[in-house]
């Protein structure tokens, strides 16, 4: 009977990931779409704007205050390195390449979480973990392969991948501790708060640029706010504060298999095999992070104290 609490607990993680990795997907697509008609600060800006919108409310419905003073140092360094920096790095670095090179450079991030969280967090390097790490980032260096368009990349959106994929590490890594000490809407939305803050520089940007784009662009700004900002960022800490960062590191390689799909539903792209390939590595690698190792049954031995038949004749 006690075992049935923790399991439900790693079920509702589980679903948590599984809403978190769905809309960090579609924002690839939101992305790809406002950022023709805004630059990537002003987007960054304009997402952390409306998403903070969201999570305050939230924030005042459920009664939350403010976090405890021992969650503010990760809060700020999340809030700074993964909604601030993270956000315009990507949005610049789409522009400049591929969405197959970025998926495969940005993908480096669950790598780096697994090396810092062992190193930092103290997590250690779990041979099943490290595995799926490597399988997964297989699968994502395929997909980027497979849909590079003949491998000429931007240096510059290959760079500006990697600085996405560091701070997007680190803040994770800076995260986790926070949540020892706040609940995952405190820690979402005041990290999101730092990061438009953060972000503040580019609000006239963003004003100016509202008057000439389309209304398409704008939703997609709002939706990148409230969806794969405000509820994907809660779902995600509320799925790490119960699981170790190493392993929500490795759920994100699901994201790269999610893009080919919904590229292929609402741009009409159909992948090749390759690509196909790919998608499937990344979720393989995924399985075996999660994947729990199978206790074997006690071995039951007989004690020399017990008398057997041959003794007793």
């Amino acid at each position: 009977m006690e075992i049935s609490q923790p399991a439900a607990v790693d079920r509702r993680s589980l679903v948590a990931a599984g809403v978190t990795v769905l809309l960090w997907a579609s924002a690839f697509v939101a992305i790809r779409s406002a950022g023709q008609h805004y630059s990537p600060g002003a987007l960054a800006f304009g997402r952390l704007l409306a998403g903070s919108v969201v999570l305050v409310v939230v924030l005042l419905v459920r009664r939350e205050g403010w976090p405890a003073r021992a969650a503010w140092p990760g809060i700020v360094a999340s809030g700074v390195l993964w909604f601030g920096v993270y956000m315009v790095a990507l949005n610049w670095g789409e522009r400049e390449v591929d969405a197959g090179t970025a998926a495969m450079v940005v993908n480096v991030g669950p790598v780096l979480i697994a090396l810092l969280s062992g190193w930092l967090l103290k997590e250690g390097f779990a041979r099943r973990v490290l595995l799926g790490i490597a399988v997964s980032f297989a699968g994502a260096v395929v997909v980027g392969f497979s849909t590079s368009g003949g491998g000429g990349a931007s240096v510059l959106g290959v760079l500006l991948c990697v600085v996405a994929a560091a701070t997007y590490a680190i803040g994770v890594t800076a995260q986790k501790p926070a949540l020892r000490h706040a609940s995952a809407v405190q820690v979402t939305t005041f990290g999101c708060l730092v990061g438009m803050v953060a972000c503040a520089p580019f609000a006239g940007q963003l004003v100016s640029e509202m008057d000439g784009a389309p209304l398409s662009a704008t939703l997609n700004m709002v939706y990148l706010g409230v969806f794969p900002t405000a509820l994907a960022f809660i779902t995600w800490a509320y799925a790490l504060a119960r699981t170790t960062a190493t392993k929500m590191g490795a759920t994100t390689y699901v994201v790269p298999a999610l893009v080919i799909v919904m590229s292929w539903v609402v741009l009409d792209e159909i992948p090749g095999w390759l690509t196909l390939t790919g998608g499937v590595l990344c979720l393989a690698g995924v399985a075996v992070t999660r994947a729990r190792p199978r206790r074997r049954p006690p071995v039951e031995t007989t004690t020399p104290s017990e008398p057997t038949a041959s003794a007793t004749t």
